[in-house]
């Protein structure tokens, strides 16, 4: 009985201590300090070969400063960009411009991982189609001609 009751005390020792420890913890994640206005952006139908843009607003909602760290696109064919050394202090705002080349013809949906502070990350995504732009430009109509006598 001495034995169970010593095991007792040990254990429960333990867990006030690990608990104590967790209440103390500094390093808390603040799942909320980014914010996106959006997360995704639908291009629609655009051109072949003609690149675009867009910007998403990002938000330090937290009360701790935000870095952003990386921002990584799922292929070469996007291409984010950002203020590298910007520090997003609570309550402000910076952007993040994900740009589309628009090579390949059809549809596309691309992932961009926000990397920021102790190894947070993000995500966002672009979509669209991309149709092919024909070679040479629409004949001429020759029967605009007769349109116009009457």
């Amino acid at each position: 009985m001495k034995k169970i009751l010593s095991l007792f005390v040990i254990v429960s020792s333990l867990m006030l201590s690990a608990k104590g420890q967790a209440g103390n913890n500094s390093a808390v994640r603040d799942t909320n300090l980014l914010t996106l206005k959006e997360r995704t952006f639908d291009f629609g139908k655009i051109p072949q070969g003609r690149p675009v843009k867009h910007v998403f607003d990002v938000a330090n909602n937290g009360t701790d400063s935000l870095k952003i760290v990386n921002v990584q696109a799922s292929c070469g064919c996007t291409t984010p960009e950002w203020e590298k050394d910007k520090i997003i202090m609570p309550g402000k705002t910076t952007i993040i411009t994900v740009g589309y080349n628009a090579a390949t013809v059809g549809i596309f949906s691309k992932t961009i991982t926000i990397t920021y502070n102790n190894k947070q990350t993000k995500f966002i995504t672009i979509s669209g189609e991309v149709w092919k732009t024909p070679a040479t430009s629409a004949p001429e109509n020759k029967q605009l001609g007769d349109l116009e006598k009457l």
